[in-house]
């Protein structure tokens, strides 16, 4: 669902008199519950937006990570997200360090704007290092595997 449209729903729910909406659309399901934030749940993942008017997040200065060492074949986000290494929290990760995978195998899921995409590798071998912890934010072109 286009991140205009359900700013533009959460505001709506928020003026009314209305105190939960859930809507079905082809690109799944949202669900907006009022309180003193609303709830947003898309896809069966709860995100807590905050209400109108709320006290603004301080910004906060962006520490430079170390950057790994890498030898073979690295696979790259393709956008700016946030980082999983299964398809729900419990199961069991795509890929492990040590597993032989082939190009167009799932490897991991970035979020984008409460979208989930999956990531494919684009080259066959074994995975020698996995570079991302999972719920971490990546960015364009950030290495997530190490493929040998």
């Amino acid at each position: 669902m286009d991140l205009r449209k359900l700013k533009t729903l959460i505001d709506l729910v928020s003026e009314s008199n209305v105190s939960e909406l859930e809507i079905t659309e082809a690109e799944g399901k949202v669900r907006i519950v009022k309180g003193g934030g609303a709830m947003v749940q898309h896809y069966a993942a709860p995100v807590a937006m905050p209400a109108p008017g709320a006290v603004p997040v301080q910004s906060v200065e962006p520490v430079a990570a170390p950057v790994p060492v890498v030898v073979g074949h690295t696979v790259k986000s393709p956008m700016v997200g946030t980082f999983y290494r299964s398809s729900s929290p419990g199961a069991k990760a795509f890929v492990e360090v040590g597993d032989s995978i082939k190009a167009g195998e799932t490897v991991c899921i970035i979020e984008a704007m409460k979208i989930l995409n999956e990531i494919e590798a684009d080259k066959s071998g074994t995975v020698t290092q996995i570079l991302c912890e999972n719920g971490q934010a990546v960015e364009y072109g950030q290495p997530l595997f190490v493929i040998e």
